[in-house]
């Protein structure tokens, strides 16, 4: 058993229902993006396991690009402060745009980031989060792929963290409160 196991509270998403819900996500992408070839960009460090399962299970040609931000720092809510860490790199002017991350909470983050994709002129911009907690949002914000909703819960794993920490663990699940209080 791994060690960090015994700071989960629960699990709350297991592996299984993780990838099916990927499936039934590219899915749904792969039909709105018949014929074109989208930039799909993942926002690190969150994003990154979330990302690698979804573009494998889209049977489409894609580009895919990364832009790294930091809102959180060592907390467990946004500080609603974006700074761009890493900036894209590929041209995405007049191109289709998937933003992939992997949890919205307040929502400003992913306004930021959009209106940011938005600033390079491209043709469309759309929105891919594996977890959306619309209890907590202070925004109104559309998203367009969303794998789950949750409750303004302090998850961890499949790519979430805590200091850094649990990103690898293979499911979501709730942090005990005393690993961060």
């Amino acid at each position: 058993m791994n060690a960090m196991n015994n700071d989960i509270a629960a699990v709350f998403i297991d592996e299984q229902r993780l990838q099916q819900r990927i499936c039934e996500i590219s899915e749904e992408i792969k039909q709105d993006y018949a014929g074109k070839v989208p930039v799909v960009i993942g926002i690190l460090k969150g994003g990154f396991l979330f990302l690698s399962d979804l573009v494998r299970a889209i049977a489409l040609p894609l580009e895919i690009d990364f832009m790294a931000i930091s809102s959180y720092g060592t907390g467990t809510t946004s500080s609603g402060i974006v700074n761009i860490r890493k900036d894209i790199d590929v041209d995405i002017t007049d191109r289709d745009v998937i933003i992939v991350e992997d949890i919205v909470d307040s929502g400003l983050s992913m306004q930021y980031i959009k209106d940011y994709i938005w600033g390079h002129k491209p043709a469309s911009v759309r929105t891919c989060v594996l977890l959306d907690k619309p209890e907590a949002h202070k925004i109104d914000i559309e998203l367009d792929y969303v794998g789950f909703e949750i409750s303004n819960e302090f998850v961890v794993g499949y790519g979430l963290d805590y200091a850094e920490l649990y990103r690898n663990l293979p499911f979501i699940g709730i942090l005990k409160e005393e690993c961060y209080s």
